[in-house]
Formats: structure tokens, C-alpha cells, sequence
């Protein structure tokens, strides 16, 4: 479903039947946080699910306060791999253990 800033998300959630007007992250939901529309601005989830459709990858969220951005509220992403059994650093590209990169791609040495 799209979110309020017109990026696909699965797991954003709007109820708009019958002149009902309620939104949710799932995410968030699940993990115990608030969410509002602002948070969609800047979260890094659709990108990571774009980029990066594992099954195996599980993302966990928080928000947090940056400096830069004037005390505004944004999301941070850790991964997860349940099939290795590893915390991924690069969500976007995943554990590398999973989904193999072709030969094509491997840097030569």
C-alpha cells in the first residue's frame, strides 16, 4: 500500500472505507512503537524490501532523534538473517550467505 508520501510499503496499512481514515506501520506496530505520517518521510524499510526481497531477512525498527535533522524524528533499520544466524550490516544488500552474488559481480583479485 502506498504511504502518506506515495512510496509503496508492506507494511503500511490505511483503512479508508466508508470515511474511516485510520493508518498504521506494522512494523512499528509490532515492535512496540508509535508511528505518524512524519516517520514515512525518511524511512529506509520500502528501499531495504525493494532492494532486498529475502524471506529471510527480518528488520527491526526504532526511532531516534538526530541532530542534523533539527531533533525530528526518524527511523533506523538493523537486519537480521534467520537462515545464517547473523546481524546484517548492509540491509540493502543482505548477509551474502542467502542469495549468492553471481560470478560477474565478484571483484577480482
Amino acid at each position: 500500500m502506498r504511504t502518506p508520501n506515495g512510496i509503496e510499503c508492506e507494511y503500511f496499512y490505511g483503512d479508508y472505507l466508508r470515511g474511516r481514515s485510520r493508518e498504521e506501520c506494522r512494523l512499528l506496530d509490532a515492535a512496540g512503537l508509535e508511528w505518524d505520517a512524519s516517520l514515512c518521510r525518511g524511512c529506509p524499510v520500502p528501499g531495504i524490501r525493494r532492494a532486498n526481497a529475502c524471506q529471510f531477512i527480518r528488520l527491526k525498527p526504532r526511532v531516534t532523534r538526530s541532530l542534523f535533522s533539527g531533533f525530528r524524528k526518524q527511523v533506523q533499520v538493523s537486519a537480521w538473517c534467520e537462515k545464517s544466524e547473523t546481524a546484517v550490516p548492509e540491509p540493502h544488500i543482505g548477509c551474502g550467505q542467502c542469495h549468492p552474488l553471481p560470478e560477474i559481480f565478484e571483484v577480482k583479485k
